[in-house]
Formats: C-alpha cells, structure tokens, sequence
C-alpha cells in the first residue's frame, strides 16, 4: 500500500489500483454522511479530483493519485458512507482504477513514511 501527502491510498493488483482515503483522513472528518462517487470509464489525470467525501463538518476533495480509467466504484458508499470510517482500507475504498500511468507511485509514501510525514504535520 502506498500513500500521498493528501491521505490517499492505493493498493496495486495486476494494473488495477484500488484508491480510498487513509484512517488519518476518515477521522479529520469525521462521520461521513455523503459521498460522490465518480462515474464508470471515466478518465482521470494525476491530481485530478475524482470523488467528495462529506461529513457533518465539511467536505472534501479526494484526488486521483495515478492516472487511469474508472472500472469500478464501491456502490456500498451511496447507503453506507460510513464504511470509510469504519474500514478506510477493507470495506470503505471507493474507486479502482485501470492505471494508464502508474509513474507517481514512486513518489508516494509506503506505510511506514507516511506515518513518519503524519508525525510531522500533527
């Protein structure tokens, strides 16, 4: 599993990158109560913002980590956005991606980083 400095996370299985919002990201926002899935082949660019997360507090952009086309959304979150709280890394990813560029990978954080950067921001 890797991860961006915005709390993304991205797991790689044959080509396909299945994205979610980290535990950090799930419990600075607390509940979730919506979520806005993006559609089905669509196409997004590095940096690209493909979902919103939206809690009692706020709402926020999820950006796409890597570049690539939609195959599959979590449809659980439209009745059950709270799975992102629950189970950030299981139950509650929201999107997986045919990658068309996976070359951000190496500049993402593994598990280990990206506890260290979240030590540093706290």
């Amino acid at each position: 599993m890797k991860f961006t400095k915005d709390h993304e996370w991205v797991k790689i299985d044959n080509n396909i990158a299945t994205i979610g919002i980290s535990q950090y990201a799930a419990d600075a926002l607390g509940e979730l109560v919506f979520v806005e899935l993006p559609d089905i082949n669509s196409n997004f660019n590095i940096g690209d913002s493909f979902a919103v997360v939206e809690s009692s507090k706020s709402a926020s952009d999820v950006y796409c980590p890597i570049s690539g086309e939609v195959i599959e959304i979590n449809e659980n979150l439209n009745n059950q956005p709270e799975l992102i709280n629950s189970s950030p890394y299981d139950n509650g990813w929201i999107v997986k991606i045919k990658i068309s560029d996976d070359s951000s990978l190496n500049n993402m954080m593994d598990e280990s980083q990206y506890k260290k950067h979240l030590e540093e921001i706290s």
